[in-house]
């Protein structure tokens, strides 16, 4: 139930239907929405102007496309789909039908990332030469659920991948080599629970790093430069804020009291800068903009694609042993 609260509070948009087999949990959270517990009749209810997607992985492409035919707008959450060829095939029915099509990245919308764009953009710590960007926590024991168990786009290479390269190409673009080391680490795992993957872009390296085996706190972001270094230690508070029941967008909403740390090439005091308040709510307003005829799309069907290519790449890195070169023909 990620996306409800954001939808509900979002100004022009209705939660009308939940596809859902949870009915004592969503009759007792949105009594005023219709409940279905068949995804798909969901998917193509007519009272539904957009679609959105929070399904099992494997489940995205079928649904989404199930949704497209309808003549609904889609939003999928991450990742978009598992293959490449069925993000490209979602892309170009969306194209023919006329239809917004979306993939819910609203880690561009958490304060540290804000952060750490807005310095990077601002040219304060000179070229990037190196981006080290990690999300880990510390879950040793394996838990009976799709994501944690083997099949079609489990584990943490398609749960937080997909969020730190779509990070990684706002800030550099598709990369030009991908170098991935994927792996299962804890005891009677079956699906990736450890990455690091290396996007190379000439000289500038982008390292994404996740482990489930982390008990440390390590900084979430790392950034240096030809003039100095950025770091955010600490991570978007939303989602903790989504756990605890808070209403998105009431006072409070995203305010991170962890600062961005800049420590120039002079030899001076770091310097503390306020990081921006996270808004996820920034996504949805912009998806309905769009369908309105407003504005233009922020996370497009190319790069969404250009995602998924990444993710392939970094598989077949990891399985051969060797660096990739993934392919973008839909970028041009």
């Amino acid at each position: 139930m990620f996306h409800a609260p954001l939808i509900s509070a979002t100004p022009g948009l209705t939660l009308a239907v939940i596809g859902s087999r949870q009915e004592a949990a969503v009759k007792s959270a949105y009594p005023e929405a219709e409940l279905l517990a068949d995804p798909l009749a969901a998917s193509r209810h007519p009272d539904a102007d957009l679609v959105v997607i929070a399904t099992p992985n494997e489940t995205h492409a079928p649904l989404a496309e199930a949704a497209l035919r309808a003549g609904k707008h889609v939003v999928v959450d991450k990742p978009f789909t598992v293959t490449l060829a069925e993000a490209r095939a979602l892309a170009t029915l969306a194209a023919e039908a006329g239809r917004v099509l979306s993939v819910f990245q609203n880690r561009r919308w958490d304060s540290d990332f804000l952060g750490i764009r807005r310095e990077v953009g601002n040219g304060r710590i000179g070229d990037v030469v190196e981006l080290r960007s990690e999300m880990s926590r510390y879950r040793p024991e394996v838990r009976d659920r799709w994501r944690e168990r083997a099949g079609p786009g489990s584990g943490v290479w398609y749960d937080l991948g997909p969020h730190l390269i779509d990070q990684a190409l706002v800030l550099f673009g598709a990369p030009e080599t991908v170098q991935a080391d994927l792996r299962t680490q804890r005891k009677g795992g079956s699906a990736i629970d450890w990455f690091h993957a290396v996007l190379g872009y000439g000289p500038v390296r982008a390292i994404l790093t996740s482990s489930m085996l982390a008990t440390d706190a390590p900084a979430r972001f790392l950034v240096r430069g030809t003039k100095g270094s950025l770091t955010k230690r600490g991570g978007d508070v939303q989602e903790a804020q989504l756990l605890d029941g808070r209403k998105p967008g009431t006072p409070g909403w995203g305010l991170d009291p962890d600062p961005v740390i800049v420590v120039g090439g002079d030899g001076g005091a770091p310097t503390e800068l306020a990081a921006p308040p996270g808004d996820y709510l920034a996504y949805y307003t912009e998806i309905r903009d769009v369908i309105r005829g407003k504005g233009g799309l922020t996370v497009t069907p190319a790069q969404a694609t250009a995602v998924m290519a990444v993710i392939e790449a970094g598989t077949r890195s990891s399985a051969e042993g060797r660096v990739v070169s993934p392919s973008y023909p839909d970028l041009h």
